[in-house]
């Protein structure tokens, strides 16, 4: 009886794709932990020799050159430093035959110059923007994914193996779409941490503990958020001033309250600054019906 039990886990872990990565920096090893975790064999490659002695001690074969890692197995895994980095370690491979999931940060322009380049030489290619930090890597409930963009049929093929580590989202035949996607995202955030360090700014100099507005704050971003919804489909209208209740010429009106509270706190209004520049634009082309989208139009060249 052990012996079939040993045989049936021995059939179910080679029937486990084998994946190479390239790079081990924080998000590569916990990729790379994960994937070892879960029973697949792993080939990696660091330029720092001594990270993928580490991963080598807990089951994964270290590979002497970028080359001899791509060499071991057709699906092939970078989560590099950027761009150049990619270019830089890939020189000289043979990647004729094998799929190319790149999940290196990079530009949408980036990843379709990176599709084309794989293209010519043979690669199957897929572009991949992670959505997550190394702790949220092998822990689901975490709500970490990827975005995937580019061929449809390559991201089918790997989608189990990749969605070992973090979840997957795929976003379209367009290789730019995941960094674009991964962009914009991030964008949205870098813009709340704007607003909440604008927030935490105003207190700073009173009697109020920032624990005490903490709460607060992170309720009413989440009370705030679906406003995004209506945002989408007044752009899909075309019409700026549907279901709108506070309108642009309202709250512009209501902007010097925010400016005067600053400069009386001692903070500079620089971060609200720029987006109210904006609303005041819009209104002076008369849109005072309007909610806040049309600053997007703006933003567009």
């Amino acid at each position: 009886m052990t012996s079939l039990i040993g045989m049936t886990q021995n059939t179910v872990e080679k029937t486990r794709t084998s994946v190479t990565i390239l790079g081990l920096g924080a998000m590569g090893t916990a990729l790379a932990r994960t994937w070892l975790a879960a029973g697949h064999p792993l080939a990696v490659w660091n330029r720092t020799p001594a990270r993928a002695a580490v991963l080598a001690a807990e089951g994964a074969r270290a590979a002497d050159s970028a080359a001899e890692a791509v060499a071991a197995n057709s699906l092939v895994i970078a989560c590099l430093l950027d761009d150049a980095s990619v270019d830089e370690a890939l020189a000289g491979t043979d990647l004729a035959g094998r799929d190319l999931v790149n999940l290196t940060t990079s530009t949408p322009a980036q990843a379709r110059a990176r599709a084309e380049w794989a293209r010519e030489r043979g690669a199957r290619y897929l572009d991949g923007g992670i959505m997550a930090v190394p702790p949220m890597i092998g822990v689901p409930e975490a709500g970490g994914y990827v975005f995937y963009s580019g061929s449809r049929e390559l991201f089918e093929r790997h989608q189990e193996t990749l969605g070992v580590p973090v979840g997957t989202r795929y976003v379209g035949e367009d290789a730019g779409f995941a960094a674009l996607y991964d962009v914009a995202l991030l964008s949205a955030m870098y813009g709340m941490f704007a607003g909440a360090a604008h927030a935490f700014a105003l207190i700073r100099k009173e009697d109020i503990d920032p624990a005490s507005l903490a709460p607060l704050l992170a309720d009413w971003l989440v009370a705030m958020a679906p406003s995004v919804h209506q945002t989408a489909g007044q752009l899909r209208s075309g019409d700026y001033t549907k279901g709108v209740v506070s309108h642009l010429a309202m709250q512009v009106a209501g902007m010097p309250t925010f400016v005067s509270t600053a400069e009386g706190q001692g903070v500079s209004p620089e971060l609200l600054s720029p987006y109210f520049e904006l609303m005041r634009r819009r209104l002076s082309e008369g849109s005072g019906e309007e909610g806040l989208t049309g600053v997007i139009d703006l933003l567009v060249h």
